[in-house]
C-alpha cells in the first residue's frame, strides 16, 4: 500500500498535477494515497449563492476534483482522469471552509468508481457524491521543448 502524500496549496497544482481551476477555486489537496484523496476549499465569497452560502457548483467542482484524485490515487503523477458521470447530493449549507473526502470504490480496466462527501470545519455533513472515472495515462514531458 502507498504511503499517504501530504501537499501544501501549490498555485494551480493539484497533487502534482497542473490544474489552473485548483488556483481558480483556492483548493488545497491535504492528502492522497491508499485509494483516498482529501482536499479543503477556502470559504470565498465570490464562489457562494444569494444568500452567501457556499454554491453548490462550487461543492460540485471540489467534489469533482477530490473523487477524481482518489481514482488515480494509486499513482497521482502517472494519471489524469476523466470524468464520466458525477452525482451530488446536497444536504446542508455552509458560510465556512470545506474540506472533502473521497475513496475511490473500485479500479477497473478503464473505469474507476468512487464516492465521496464535504463537511465544514466543525465536522456537519454537507454533501454526498458518486463518480464514474476514466484513468488517462500522462504522457512524459518532451524534453527538447517541443511538444
Amino acid at each position: 500500500m502507498p504511503d499517504i502524500t501530504v501537499q501544501s496549496n501549490a498555485s494551480d497544482l493539484l497533487f502534482d498535477l497542473p490544474m489552473p481551476l485548483t488556483q481558480a477555486f483556492g483548493l488545497e489537496g491535504l492528502a492522497i494515497g491508499n485509494d483516498q484523496a482529501t482536499v479543503r476549499m477556502p470559504y470565498t465569497p465570490a464562489y457562494t449563492n444569494s444568500r452567501g452560502e457556499v454554491h453548490g457548483g462550487a461543492f460540485s467542482t471540489l467534489l469533482d476534483c477530490t473523487l477524481a484524485s482518489a481514482c488515480r490515487a494509486h499513482d497521482p503523477a502517472r494519471y489524469g482522469v476523466l470524468t464520466v458521470d458525477l452525482t451530488v447530493h446536497f444536504l446542508a449549507t455552509a458560510r465556512t471552509a470545506v474540506i472533502a473526502t473521497a475513496t475511490c470504490e473500485r479500479r477497473g480496466g478503464s473505469l474507476s468508481f468512487a464516492c465521496g462527501q464535504v463537511h465544514d470545519e466543525d465536522g456537519k455533513l454537507l454533501a454526498l457524491a458518486t463518480g464514474t472515472f476514466k484513468l488517462v495515462e500522462r504522457k512524459p514531458a518532451d524534453s527538447s521543448g517541443q511538444g
